[in-house]
């Protein structure tokens, strides 16, 4: 099955050669030590799922939670929390894509982009990466026709943070749980994977919907 990066319902096929969004480098060390707040090398967790839990109510409180930038008050509705986060800015659009993403951004630059990485994990060892990057533009229509390209399969993506600034390795963004959303004039990108132990697809969806909520 091919690879699928941005996008919602997963995203952009990349093409033949391709390297896709993927956030690399230094050795896994990201499964919780229950009550610790620490992170320490996984195995053996146990699944996250949606047993017990009403997502559509989880996602709508944590919703709630994301717009008032309370990240943490958001994970809080899938019992998980906040084990790492880091943030970075940056003046251009061009050198953080790739794909068809990137030639609308060289023909059509952006304003501004704030990319966020956050890991995440319950008591459980498991633990799940959330991207979100904030792109702005000039105007809502740059916006929308922005929204509409990168929503598409096979478009490309924004190039995540690094994962070595979380401490860790080859975690691989398939689109396959993926959030944009348009607020003024900027779009919000949203997307979460499995990093250590098990974690549901539903409960990576919700993660990736409560995640676009969250300001600049």
């Amino acid at each position: 099955m091919a690879r699928r990066i941005g996008g919602k319902g997963g995203g952009s096929d990349p093409g033949a050669g391709k390297a896709g969004a993927v956030v690399a480098a230094g050795v896994l060390a990201v499964s919780v030590a229950a009550g610790s707040g620490g992170l320490s090398a996984g195995g053996g967790a146990t699944a996250v799922d949606a047993v017990g839990t009403n997502l559509t109510r989880a996602k709508s409180e944590g919703g709630k939670a994301a717009r008032k930038g309370d990240a943490d008050g958001a994970w809080r509705q899938l019992n998980m929390r906040t084990l790492k986060r880091t943030a970075k800015p940056a003046l251009e659009c061009v050198s953080h894509s790739f794909g068809q993403v990137r030639d609308h951004f060289v023909r059509n630059p952006c304003r501004s982009l704030d990319r966020t990485l956050f890991a995440i994990g319950d008591d459980r060892g498991n633990v799940a990466v959330v991207s979100v990057a904030h792109v702005g533009f000039r105007n809502r229509r740059d916006a929308g026709e922005f929204k509409k390209l990168i929503d598409v399969h096979g478009t490309g993506d924004i190039t995540p943070l690094g994962a070595p600034l979380l401490g860790l390795a080859d975690i691989r963004f398939t689109g396959l749980h993926y959030q944009s959303r348009p607020s003024g004039s900027t779009v919000v990108i949203a997307e979460a994977e499995t990093a250590s132990g098990q974690v549901s697809g539903e409960t990576l969806d919700a993660v990736a919907d409560m995640a676009s909520w969250l300001p600049r």
